[in-house]
């Protein structure tokens, strides 16, 4: 029974267990519960490499991260307060992430004989019973037992029963932080409401978690975090693909356009597919291809007939799309390609995150070939960064790629829920009917942005050749004249060249326009970055941070910018792409940071390279 509470200004949780033991689930319900309770916060779902590991083992292990607090959050967090471990491999896979003095709540009857092999601990070994734990505030629960207990009376099968376990674990985490069940019971009634048995056991084992921590005597403390200073407005939690997803939706309703989304299923893009297909009242159209290839001339089809034309996958899918592409930008249509990175080459670290395709987005396709490219940096940025693509592809008739991954996918944040009226409608425009004494039809003559007309098929007057082979400028017609040839791979670069006059200058996210070093980053660094630099800065560093969301081209000012620092630091979860990028086009001496290990670069990793660069003498 609590005697007190108190008040923290942060916490970090991580829940880990089998992949079947419901972590991820768990962890959704009380980052949505947290969302409501008006704390700032960030997550990381850490999803088993293997889909079907054997259950007790590490390679099994499936986890949850969420970092909240009544202050700013940036990163789910280097170290936990708090560890939840269902089994003896979840503990030995996650201790080391856990602070000395932090809490520990395992469940004991994951510690039994069996389970200790499978996470191959010595023989005789037991980390609950030995002095493994000593620096750290152990709760033991034996979940599963309590559990049984409360479902004696449930139909349930004891597999079925053994799976609610995660529920007693939830309600005992609320109780502990002051929360109250009414938006999980919610939640619960409406996804299992049509499995009144399943519905009735999850009730019941949230609600005996929270009594358990409510009326044991060993619990003598809880726990408040206050509200975050947020800026006013109506919020939601929102995941990354979801909110890519509701961006796609706006751009369709602010074009006037059918959406039409062609796809394979891939991780960690199938989410995409899954919200798309929800939402047919808004006119969008779902495609689950038989493949990669299909799904990405499917999605161009969409594109000459008129639809807001999407496709999605991550790496092992963008280097099948890669001829399709090439088509799309030969035809000059519109197109989005969503590429959700994960880790590779080839199949890779399907489950982990990795900004690995910046080149392959770059330089993936056959010919001179260049498209506009542009990257989400948070789960909320990704609805603006989806918007915006859609824009530049229909007003400046170019595929364009954006690129996401799986941190930012599957990782949630508040989201403030944009007014409708307060979005800017994107202008699209049909080349207009033609009668028989009019001019020829010219598809390939281009206005001041050099961009060609969106003939719709069918339209009168508008029949013109489309096709893979080399255009003849403005009549679109095959042509294998050489002069021709250079004349039209000059003018699809200016092209996407000329973007740049429409897109917003290069922002400092933090810090002065000058100074001693500049962290610059794109895509998923973004939090570790903020945390580091607003830290840096408190210290009196002359630090400040940059973040890119236009890749191809890149701002027109960013040039300033990086010369504006007598250091340039670019951390990449890859092995050095953005960098080379940026060598490449400002010839500056810019030094990287690269982690390659499937999961994001840490607060104190950063920080600690940061410090040792701005030691040395310039």
């Amino acid at each position: 029974m609590s005697d007190s509470i108190q008040i923290k200004e942060e916490v970090t949780i991580k829940f880990a267990g089998d992949s079947g033991d419901g972590m991820q689930f768990m962890g959704n319900l009380f980052t949505e519960n947290t969302a409501l309770k008006g704390n700032d916060l960030a997550t990381f779902p850490d999803y088993p490499a293997e889909i079907r590991a054997p259950i007790g083992t590490m390679a099994g292990v499936s986890g949850f991260q969420l970092h909240f607090g009544s202050k700013q959050i940036f990163t789910p967090g280097d170290q936990v307060d708090v560890l939840v471990a269902m089994n003896a491999a979840a503990l030995k896979a996650n201790l080391t992430r856990l602070k000395k003095t932090g809490t520990v709540i395992v469940n004991e009857d994951g510690f039994d004989g069996k389970n200790l092999r499978l996470a191959k601990y010595e023989k005789g070994v037991n980390p609950i019973e030995d002095d493994t734990l000593n620096d750290y505030e152990v709760f033991k629960i034996q979940l599963t037992k309590l559990t049984r207990e409360c479902l004696k009376e449930s139909p349930l099968s004891m597999k079925e029963k053994d799976r609610c376990k995660n529920m007693f674990v939830l309600g005992f985490l609320l109780w502990r932080y002051t929360r109250n069940l009414d938006s999980i019971l919610t939640f619960i009634k409406n996804k299992f409401a049509q499995k009144p048995e399943i519905l009735a056991a999850n009730i019941a084992t949230l609600k005996a978690g929270y009594h358990y921590g409510e009326t044991t005597e060993t619990f003598t403390t809880t726990y408040e975090v206050k509200k975050a200073t947020l800026p006013p407005g109506t919020y939601r939690n929102i995941m990354g693909n979801h909110a890519l997803a509701l961006g796609l939706i706006t751009a369709g309703q602010k074009s006037g356009r059918p959406v039409f989304y062609g796809s394979y299923p891939i991780t960690p893009a199938s989410d995409i597919l899954h919200h798309l297909s929800r939402h047919k009242d808004f006119n969008v159209k779902t495609f689950q291809a038989e493949d990669e290839i299909a799904a990405a001339t499917a999605t161009i089809g969409a594109a000459y007939g008129g639809d807001l034309a999407i496709t999605g996958t991550s790496g092992p899918g963008l280097a099948l799309k890669g001829e399709a592409i090439g088509l799309a930008m030969m035809l000059e249509i519109p197109m989005v390609i969503l590429n959700i990175q994960r880790g590779g080459p080839s199949t890779g670290l399907p489950t982990k995150t990795e900004q690995a395709d910046l080149l392959m987005a770059m330089y993936g396709r056959n010919g001179e070939c260049p498209m506009p490219i542009i990257s989400a940096s948070t789960p909320t940025d990704a609805f603006e960064v989806a918007f915006e693509a859609c824009r530049i592809a229909m007003e400046h008739m170019t595929p364009v790629l954006l690129l996401s991954d799986g941190y930012i996918a599957n990782g949630a944040a508040p989201w403030m829920i944009p007014k409708a009226d307060e979005i800017e409608p994107i202008e699209v425009k049909f080349a207009e009917p033609r009668e028989e004494d009019d001019p020829a039809f010219l598809p390939y003559e281009r206005n001041e942005k050099l961009v060609r007309q969106w003939a719709l098929p069918g339209t009168k007057g508008l029949a013109h050749r489309i096709g893979g082979l080399e255009k003849e400028a403005n009549t679109g017609n095959v042509s294998y004249d050489p002069a021709n040839h250079e004349y039209m791979i000059k003018i699809r670069a200016a092209k996407v060249d000329k973007i740049a006059e429409s897109i917003p200058a290069q922002k400092l996210e933090m810090g002065e326009e000058n100074g001693d070093l500049l962290i610059l980053g794109w895509g998923s660094t973004y939090g570790v970055i903020q945390s580091v630099v607003s830290e840096m800065m408190s210290e009196g560093v002359s630090v400040a941070h940059a973040h890119i969301r236009y890749i191809h081209p890149f701002p027109k000012n960013l040039d300033n910018i990086v010369k504006g620092f007598k250091r340039v630091v670019i951390p990449e979860i890859n092995n050095g792409q953005l960098v080379k990028l940026i060598r490449e086009k400002y010839l500056i001496e810019a030094i990287p940071y690269n982690k390659i290990q499937g999961v994001p670069i840490s607060h104190s990793e950063l920080k600690n390279f940061v410090k040792q660069v701005m030691e040395v003498k310039v």
